[in-house]
């Protein structure tokens, strides 16, 4: 936000305004002025409408909390799958000989000692939870995540490490983040889901949660739909590919944000795939739904809070 440099008609009231009397505010790529009366108004998601759509169908949510921030190296200690009838299913794995650190303690709640007395043998956790998110996505049932690289990547390097199957397809997923990022591209501020559903006036209860996480996202996914009826009359798979465009594009100006403060060199490097991190021959990562484009990305650095959990994006520095 900037002072005005040349006179022009207020947007709110259409009085005229002086050079320098007024603010000048970036709005939906275009320069805007505002008297000093009227000020930057406080932005405003668009209202819900009665259109059909994906976001009237079956859907599905999933999130995860975890160890830690990288999501090739660290573990899930909790996650959960919600759907769109009311079924709600979670787990808490039994860590074994790791251990979970204080500082991802501190963000959800859970720490060793507890997940080793309540939790179950990750195999047969990740087992379910695998065969539960391929039932929804083999009968087409979109599965909503926040920050899809991350909770896809993890859990899948998961069921990698406990040689369980991999995901048989990826698709179709319904990015609530990249979504927004891209429908509402220069509001200022945190695009975290406690941010974003604030924003939307979606209710998120027990944040940090798996469970609460969950729930919160599928909400936000059909609001945004509702909200916006372009994007709820694109198909299922014309909204995937999309999504995975939008995030390259997405990762790609973020990356060279990067390469400006770090022109050197050294700096952080943005994987331009979702919704997956491609892993290779022997690591994780699955074909999308025959058909679509891509289906594989890296977790991503984005404007959030810390969080151990794909319901933020985490910054390559974490801890900043």
């Amino acid at each position: 936000m900037a002072t005005n440099k040349f006179g022009a008609t207020c947007a709110t009231c259409t009085t005229y305004v002086k050079a320098g009397d007024g603010l000048l505010v970036r709005r939906d790529g275009k320069w805007v002025t505002y008297c000093a009366d009227c000020g930057e108004p406080k932005p405003a998601a668009p209202p819900r409408g009665n259109h059909d759509g994906w976001h009237r169908g079956p859907m599905a949510a999933f999130d995860v909390e975890t160890s830690g921030i990288d999501p090739l190296s660290d573990f899930i200690v909790t996650a959960a799958l919600v759907d769109s009838t009311g079924t709600r299913r979670s787990w808490l794995i039994d860590p074994g000989e790791r251990e979970i650190p204080a500082e991802a303690t501190a963000i959800h709640g859970i720490d060793t000692a507890r997940a080793r007395a309540e939790g179950r043998q990750p195999a047969l956790c990740l087992a379910e939870i695998g065969a539960a998110m391929a039932e929804y996505l083999a009968a087409g049932t979109p599965i909503a995540i926040y920050n899809a690289p991350f909770d896809l990547t993890i859990l899948q390097a998961e069921l990698h490490r406990h040689n369980l199957p991999q995901l048989p397809y990826t698709a179709p997923i319904i990015d609530p983040l990249v979504i927004d990022k891209q429908l509402d591209r220069y509001r200022k501020g945190k695009r975290t889901l406690a941010a974003t559903s604030a924003f939307y006036e979606v209710v998120l209860t027990d944040a940090h949660t798996a469970d609460g996480d969950a729930l919160a996202c599928l909400l936000l996914a059909q609001d945004l739909g509702a909200r916006f009826p372009e994007l709820a009359a694109d198909s299922l798979r014309t909204l995937h590919e999309k999504q995975v465009q939008w995030y390259a594009e997405q990762a790609a100006s973020l990356q060279s944000y990067f390469d400006r403060r770090n022109p050197d060199g050294g700096g952080a490097v943005v994987d331009p795939n979702w919704p997956v991190i491609p892993g290779g021959p022997d690591g994780p990562g699955s074909p999308s739904l025959p058909g679509t484009t891509g289906g594989s990305s890296a977790w991503r650095a984005a404007d959030a809070e810390p969080s151990l959990s794909g319901s933020s994006a985490w910054r390559p520095e974490a801890g900043e």
